[in-house]
């Protein structure tokens, strides 16, 4: 996890913990609203990042990866198939 995460995730905790003792200003809100919404499209790039590196293999040893992954695979030059 990067520093900026770190921080992002330490923010979103103290504001959590703040609401559910005395509740958050308009501008408290506003701040937890949009760390969240920087959270999720952290997460969601690395997740996209961890489906487009993977290879599957089935039970015989065949790769079964999907055409549209091995496609991107290919244009970030993770394949040369």
């Amino acid at each position: 996890m990067n520093q900026e995460i770190e921080k992002i995730t330490a923010r979103i905790n103290a504001l959590y913990k703040k609401k559910q003792e005395s509740g958050l200003t308009e501008a408290e809100e506003a701040e937890r609203k949009e760390l969240h919404k920087k959270f999720l499209e952290n997460f969601r790039a690395g997740f996209r990042q961890q489906v487009e590196d993977l290879v599957i293999v089935n039970k015989d040893g065949k790769e079964v990866t999907s055409e549209k992954v091995k496609k991107i695979q290919r244009e970030r030059g993770l394949r040369k198939d």
